[in-house]
């Protein structure tokens, strides 16, 4: 049977990509109101202390642990070793705190943090080469990560070389199956037209951790009419949380569930805060999960 815990993330309070969004929150506020909503778990978010010595006493303060955290690599870009130093620096530092999975996103030549740059229609792609130093790389990571008891999960993003089926299937099929392990994320699955259940499906063994996001489906229309931006999407209020949009996630979520899954299934949606009150949205989301999930 499985054993899934439930986290939410930062980012509909404070957003990273756009520290202006909920930017007056403290991260205290953060951590309280996810605790209040009945979440076991946090990610990492921008505000957060990069002492663990500091945030632990407020994350115990709460009963919250960390799930996870996102890391950025340019494998694709940069050499290995200047990925790697800075990698072992977030994988300690995720260590001290206690967690065990580390999420990675390559970040050569993405698109997804550039304002005017249609998400669509500027996709990067990556050469032979690129594929191979990104490939090896991830194992790479996943050597380090070992080292200290932890793994590497792929998080496959909007605006990224890693975003559609056929990539996520190259990636997967390009890396050693008991190194790299996948990020299942609902809402950039259906934001880029994949299936989330054939994938969920697919790659059941090797699933690591789960984000759970919808998108507005109304929004995601005039987000390509219009040629936005990933982040101008977000603004748009292409995201929303389960319950909210118009994804059933039982089928996508059953062969986790009904798997060995170990891990974390963690509600992030961003959203522009001053426009969906994180809290009401939070609560909102558990109780979904809760009553259509059984988690």
């Amino acid at each position: 049977m499985s054993t899934i815990r439930l986290a939410a993330a930062p980012i509909a309070w404070t957003n990273d990509d756009m520290p202006e969004l909920g930017g007056s929150t403290p991260y205290q506020q953060v951590l309280s109101e996810m605790a209040l909503a009945g979440y076991d778990g946090t990610e990492i978010g921008n505000k957060y202390p990069k002492d663990p010595a500091e945030l632990l006493p407020e994350l115990k303060l709460r009963g919250l642990r960390v799930a996870s955290a996102w890391f950025s690599s340019y494998l694709t870009t940069r050499s290995f070793d200047e990925n790697a130093r800075e990698f072992v620096k977030f994988r300690d530092y995720l260590h001290a705190l206690g967690t065990k999975v580390i999420n990675v996103a390559e970040q050569g030549h993405s698109i997804q943090g550039l304002m005017d740059v249609p998400v669509f229609d500027d996709k990067p792609t990556f050469t032979d080469d690129e594929w191979d130093q990104l490939c090896r790389g991830l194992e790479k990571f996943a050597d380090l990560a070992a080292k200290t008891g932890q793994r590497v999960v792929y998080h496959h993003h909007m605006g990224t070389g890693v975003q559609t089926t056929a990539e996520i299937d190259r990636l997967m099929e390009s890396t050693d199956p008991d190194k790299v392990f996948l990020l299942l994320d609902v809402g950039h699955l259906r934001f880029s037209g994949e299936d989330p259940a054939a994938i969920a499906s697919t790659y059941r063994n090797r699933i690591g951790h789960v984000h759970l996001k919808d998108v507005r489906l109304d929004v995601l229309a005039t987000v390509k009419e219009s040629r936005l931006s990933f982040l101008q999407a977000v603004l748009a209020g292409v995201f929303t949380v389960p319950g909210d949009g118009e994804t059933d996630f039982e089928p996508i979520l059953r062969p986790l569930i009904q798997s060995n899954f170990d891990g974390w299934f963690v509600v992030e949606a961003e959203q522009d805060p001053a426009r969906a009150n994180p809290l009401e949205y939070a609560l909102a989301a558990r109780q979904y999960l809760r009553e259509h999930i059984g988690i």
